[in-house]
């Protein structure tokens, strides 16, 4: 599962563009028990979530226009520069140049089939992660994950493993370095029936994902897919915040979680 000790490849930072950056606040407060911690006035209402004083992600206002509320995952790179010109050579897109403040560099790109992500030079990241109510799994949903899996593994040398799920092929992500399994922080679906778009999508740990699905719905979101038992995996619902971001929650099965 997913950790706080970054290396090339890990995702290590989540933050949500949102047109309302105060409903998201009190959504993911009332849903997660997250609290809100602002950047500063110089940075445009931009902020962190936290949890138990520990950065878990973070929001702030759309930065492109006519862009949908989303989640973003960024993922550790050694030189955003080499990066990005690596993604665009591989037929991936650049959608905003570079930005650098002082020890942290970050850029924003797309992969060539659509799917939005973000490339971040640090070697700071999210406080803690796998634990409830934090991010423990990024999964990515694209209509060809074989190419997907060469475009990641050519940019971050990522690792891929298959796995059979239910009517799909399911491929498990790891980093290149070290233990595979350990390694592992996410994976590679197809698209479902041309009922999405290309994305990334978070995934957070809790106690009670049916619970969880209730106080999203009570809060204004919606429930795309119901609570519901994935084998040898946990309990799995996908949702949406009222501004219509995507995300996912996992209660993770005791054996996963104690392996």
């Amino acid at each position: 599962m997913l950790g706080t000790e970054f290396r090339t490849g890990s995702p290590n930072w989540i933050d949500l563009g949102s047109p309302d950056t105060d409903a998201a606040v009190a959504f993911y407060g009332a849903v997660f028990g997250w609290r809100f911690v602002s950047a500063g006035p110089e940075a445009g209402g931009y902020g962190y979530f936290q949890r138990q004083g520990r950065t878990v992600a973070a929001v702030g206002p759309l930065s492109e226009e006519g862009a949908a509320s989303a989640w973003m995952t960024y993922f550790r790179t050694d030189d955003v520069d080499a990066a990005v010109r690596d993604v665009v050579s591989a037929g991936g897109t650049l959608r905003a140049e570079p930005v650098t403040m002082g020890a942290v560099s970050m850029a924003q790109v797309t992969d060539p089939q659509g799917a939005r992500f973000a490339l971040l030079q640090s070697r700071q990241g999210l406080e803690t992660a796998s634990e409830d109510n934090t991010l423990v799994w990024v999964e990515l949903h694209v209509g060809d994950p074989q190419a997907a899996i060469g475009f990641y593994r050519g940019l971050f040398g990522w690792r891929a493993e298959e796995l059979r799920a239910p009517g799909m092929t399911y491929q498990v992500l790891s980093i290149g370095e070290g233990d595979q399994q350990e390694g592992a922080f996410g994976g590679v679906a197809p698209l479902q029936g041309g009922r999405e778009d290309a994305r990334w999508v978070p995934y957070f740990a809790v106690a009670d994902a049916d619970a969880v699905a209730v106080a999203v719905a009570d809060n204004g979101g919606t429930v795309l897919m119901p609570a519901a038992n994935v084998p040898d995996v946990g309990r799995i619902a996908w949702l949406a915040d009222p501004a219509g971001a995507v995300f996912a929650v996992l209660r993770p099965d005791p054996r996963q979680a104690a392996a």
